[in-house]
């Protein structure tokens, strides 16, 4: 009698948990009517919003799983040619279940900090995976894709216009970072993150970011 009700008590017990990581999943990629920057998918990353002034924003974001490629380049322009490519064949059944997948928003490029302007970069393009697959996506059949849970993290944030081009990619990350420094913020200065919102086909009220890892306490002073 007692040893069935601890079986019981365990089997329920791993039942509530694998049904909370499940919940806890959904909630952090959800209903895109929930963020106002994602207008072209079904399902979005969300975040809390840490503090904000007129310069950036400090966001908090739950642990999520990326399909992910890398890709050697001089510019990110052409290296996201590249991995775009491979990331949508993923999607589009080229993984092990042969099932297509939705596309979510944001796709990030995460970028090495160049220390000489004529070193090329790897850049590290990722895909969200929507809310069904955060637990046990499909394997990929190209060797070059595969998974990375980001960290349950706060990131720097700053927002802008337009089109996500190496060019206007490395001048809000220089601006960025001279705002951070400005305030003696603590970030990592190792690599950072473009992230995109939008598809090619929409023109108006585009939105990008770019992404400084916190370290340490966040600074988010009132603009003056």
């Amino acid at each position: 009698m007692t040893l069935t009700v601890c079986v019981y008590f365990r089997v329920y017990f791993a039942g509530l948990v694998g049904l909370l990581l499940i919940l806890t999943a959904e909630a952090r990629v959800g209903n895109s009517s929930e963020s106002s920057f994602c207008t072209e998918s079904r399902e979005c990353l969300l975040y809390d919003l840490v503090c904000k002034n007129d310069d950036y924003e400090v966001r908090h974001y739950d642990s999520v799983k990326w399909v992910s490629t890398d890709e050697e380049c001089y510019f990110m322009d052409k290296a996201m040619y590249t991995a775009f490519g491979r990331l949508f064949k993923y999607i589009t059944g080229s993984n092990e279940a042969g099932v297509n997948i939705d596309m979510t928003t944001p796709v990030t490029v995460k970028i090495e900090e160049k220390k000489k302007m004529w070193q090329s970069s790897v850049f590290t393009l990722n895909f969200l995976l929507p809310s069904d697959y955060q637990m046990t996506p499909p394997q990929p059949t190209d060797d070059s894709v595969y998974f990375t849970d980001t960290p349950d993290m706060k990131v720097y944030v700053r927002s802008y216009g337009g089109w996500m081009m190496s060019l206007t990619s490395s001048v809000n990350s220089l601006l960025l970072k001279r705002q951070l420094d400005n305030v003696q913020a603590t970030y990592n200065k190792d690599y950072h993150y473009a992230v995109g919102y939008d598809s090619p086909m929409k023109i108006l009220n585009r939105h990008n970011e770019v992404w400084y890892m916190v370290e340490g306490e966040p600074v988010c002073p009132t603009s003056s």
